[in-house]
């Protein structure tokens, strides 16, 4: 029956990474920062990464950088009893990497990070869990970087800067010194932000802009010097299947 052959394709694949529970992770989302993940796990050496979870029923059962696609967030309870403990979500859009940490806690995974051996990350800066730093990035002196950041490719996040929690700061932005970035913020390709400037929670800087001034909540900014194109409306977090 169709019932037994999912059951079975399930077994199957949750067999493959059948371990102890220790040094192996499962991957939250199997697109493209999926396999930035995957790479960054495994030049790291910390962690052995054993597979993927995707909403995407296309990808159920497919490999991904020679690992398989266990399933949807419905095969969570059976990996679990596969005494696989640890996660982390590869997921770029904000809200959604926040809702996916969430769940993963609900169903008693460990958050682990992502730290490329290229990254510098001072000894006196804090971060948090489930986050990513990607190669070439710079975490300076006193920094503090909240759980499920992004920080990606030769972005610089100078002394004493505060990373709000969920926010992704993509490649090659440099934040001065003592940047706040607010909850689930998105930092644009190659952004600029001068010292002591504060970026509210949501807010979307442009690629490219130079911010020089405080960016409120839900704002979205542009150009050089940026100014605000638009304020959002607070949106609900969204629905995980």
């Amino acid at each position: 029956p169709p019932a037994y052959r999912e059951r079975e394709r399930e077994r199957k694949l949750l067999d493959r990474a059948r371990i102890e529970v220790g040094m192996k992770v499962v991957i939250c989302g199997a697109g493209g920062q999926g396999r930035v993940v995957l790479d960054i796990l495994r030049a790291a050496g910390e962690h052995e990464p054993v597979g993927f979870i995707d909403s995407s029923p296309d990808r159920a059962g497919q490999t991904v950088g020679g690992l398989p696609v266990f399933g949807p967030v419905n095969v969570l309870p059976k990996i679990r009893r596969q005494k696989l403990g640890h996660a982390i979500v590869a997921i770029g859009d904000t809200r959604v990497r926040q809702r996916y940490a969430q769940l993963l806690k609900e169903q008693g995974f460990e958050l682990v990070n992502a730290i490329h051996p290229t990254a510098w990350v001072s000894p006196t800066a804090t971060i948090g869990e489930n986050v990513v730093i990607a190669p070439n990035a710079s975490v300076c002196t006193d920094a503090k970087v909240a759980a499920s950041v992004i920080l990606n490719t030769n972005c610089v996040v100078d002394h004493e800067c505060e990373i709000g929690e969920g926010a992704h700061i993509c490649p090659g932005v440099n934040l001065g010194g003592r940047v706040r970035v607010g909850r689930c913020a998105w930092v644009g390709i190659g952004a600029n932000v001068i010292q002591c400037v504060s970026i509210g929670e949501y807010a979307t800087i442009g690629a490219g802009a130079a911010v020089i001034r405080d960016v409120p909540p839900h704002a979205t900014v542009v150009g050089v010097p940026a100014r605000i194109i638009k304020v959002s409306e607070p949106q609900a977090d969204p629905t995980i299947q």
